[in-house]
């Protein structure tokens, strides 16, 4: 019988991490970078796209909101400093789990980041797609329907066009935006008439293959394949790539900020309590909830622990810093916004494009677009980055095979197999599936991480008491504690059918462990050789 809940010692895991030559990965990311990398990882269009629906939980108070999410995602990233410099591998909370509470938990850790990174990776690429046709529309540049999306989502695309065209048509009254623009619309698509319907399948002008009507995210599909290039050429010229792509997007999100700044009304914060937090804190709770997405991805940077310079001092850096200044950045994107606009008149879709499209600011709307498509170049890259390192990881103690999962490139020093098998998922999930529901999955396979990291450092604080932590998370076990209840709340009011989702997928990843893992598994390999 396996010892399901054997741990992987924690001399073996210094080894590894000591471990140079062409078959491990290459040490050549700075302070500097990893910053970066988690810059990258987390401002994309959710910053643009949930302030929205989070203002109309919060109200004013959503600069709240901002702060609460982030205290939940700094008491779990303290968690992660401590093993991140006590443990500088890949792998990031799988590996932490395996040194603490068993195989089978990290099997299980590791099986969920999947779901954080490369379904997160395949939702970020269908964005990126949204956006780059919003970028090709500036320019008078029109996609069939069909090649810009997959075929359920071009439909929807189709009959939410022509639901609007039939909301104005019958009250040219209604503002396109508004939420009873919007709850008209809704109507329309409820009822699903035969004249909605047909005209949705004409305006989508789909070919036919076999009888079905074909549709192929093509934009989606391409940019996952260059940003799966790019990693697999080397970490460093990941990198950059990823550093000059963040140069650009937080220079937009100031430029929102400044602009923004010259047409705020104060009076649009409140003036009191109930004016500032119109729905009490239980909307702010709410609002810190929807606005999560716009965190994730922080602890990504923790997955490059075995290419980092100095990962004992840098790490813990990297992430804290880039948590740090994403949060005062989407403070004051969240304070500006609340000030130019009353929030019960926030657009939910777009609401700070059109903040400044309704001032006649057509121009900074523009650059808000490419801004947004910027921040989700880089979070694809940082998604797909981390997961080619869980798996590499996984690989390397057995779990997965190792021939495919862990081989390093000779010149790249690239687990290049592993990102080129990633990529090509992630390029066709985005390209041929409707990922909305996916989207949701992705946050609640990164709240499980949090809680788990965060349960780790209490045990591991408890079994190895005396291993040298260069970095040490402060007011254990109360930051524990906190990082649990605050991202396990999170989780419970994401719903039932996502926790099922969760169930399910957790499932699929115990049938993988028990027909293939347990049985390759280094770990087990070293517990019967002790029997």
């Amino acid at each position: 019988m396996a010892n399901l809940l054997a741990t992987k010692p924690l001399h073996l895991l210094m080894e590894e991490a000591r471990e140079t030559g062409d078959h491990s990965l290459k040490r050549t990311l700075g302070v500097f970078q990893l910053t970066a990398l988690g810059v990258g990882a987390i401002i994309g269009a959710g910053i643009f796209v949930m302030v929205g629906l989070g203002a109309h939980y919060a109200g004013p108070g959503l600069t709240l909101s901002f702060v609460l999410s982030g205290l939940g995602c700094a008491f779990a990233g303290l968690c992660y400093c401590e093993f991140a410099a006590m443990i500088p591998l890949a792998g990031s909370a799988y590996t932490y789990a395996y040194a603490t509470l068993g195989e089978l938990l990290a099997w299980i850790i590791g099986w969920d980041l999947t779901l954080e990174y490369a379904m997160g990776a395949s939702t970020v690429s269908s964005g990126w797609s949204n956006h780059f046709i919003e970028l090709l529309n500036i320019f008078h540049i029109k996609m069939p329907l069909w090649l810009a999306y997959d075929h359920w989502t071009a439909l929807k695309t189709a009959e939410n066009i022509i639901a609007r065209q039939m909301a104005l048509a019958s009250d040219p009254t209604l503002v396109p935006g508004t939420q009873s623009f919007l709850d008209k619309a809704s109507a329309i698509l409820a009822a699903q008439s035969p004249e909605l319907l047909q005209r949705a399948h004409d305006f989508m002008g789909a070919p036919h293959l076999f009888g079905w009507e074909v549709g192929f995210n093509l934009p989606a599909f391409i940019i996952a394949l260059v940003i799966t290039a790019v990693l697999v050429v080397g970490i460093k010229e990941s990198a950059e790539f990823n550093t000059g792509i963040v140069v650009i997007k937080v220079s937009v999100v100031l430029f929102v900020i400044a602009l923004g700044a010259r047409y705020v009304n104060s009076s649009n914060w409140g003036v009191d309590w109930s004016s500032f937090a119109p729905h009490g804190f239980a909307g702010i709770g709410a609002g810190a909830a929807y606005i999560f997405f716009a965190y994730i991805g922080f602890d990504a940077v923790s997955t490059t622990a075995q290419e980092a310079k100095n990962p004992q001092r840098d790490l813990p850096i990297g992430m804290i810093a880039s948590l740090a200044i994403c949060t005062v950045l989407y403070i004051a994107v969240a304070a500006v916004l609340t000030g130019m606009v009353h929030w019960q008149q926030i657009n939910i879709e777009a609401p700070v494009a059109i903040a400044f499209l309704d001032r006649g600011l057509s121009t900074a709307s523009h650059i808000i677009t490419l801004g947004a498509l910027a921040g989700l170049t880089s979070v694809m890259l940082v998604m797909l980055l981390g997961q080619t390192r869980v798996l590499y990881s996984m690989a390397n103690d057995g779990l997965l095979p190792k021939k495919f999962f862990a081989d390093v490139h000779p010149k790249f020093r690239t687990p290049w197999k592993n990102t080129i098998l990633v990529g090509l998922l992630a390029a066709v999930v985005g390209s041929v599936t409707p990922i909305d529901q996916l989207g949701k999955m992705v946050n609640i396979g990164t709240l499980l991480a949090f809680v788990i990291v965060s349960i780790a450092v209490v045990v591991l604080r408890h079994t190895n008491p005396d291993q040298p932590r260069p970095f040490r998370t402060p007011w254990v076990p109360w930051i524990p504690i906190l990082g649990v209840v605050a991202n396990g709340y999170m989780m419970i009011k994401l719903g039932m059918w996502n926790w099922i989702r969760l169930v399910g997928w957790l499932l699929i990843g115990l049938v993988v462990y028990f027909t293939y893992s347990v049985k390759h598994s280094k770990v087990q390999a070293l517990e019967a050789g002790k029997k």
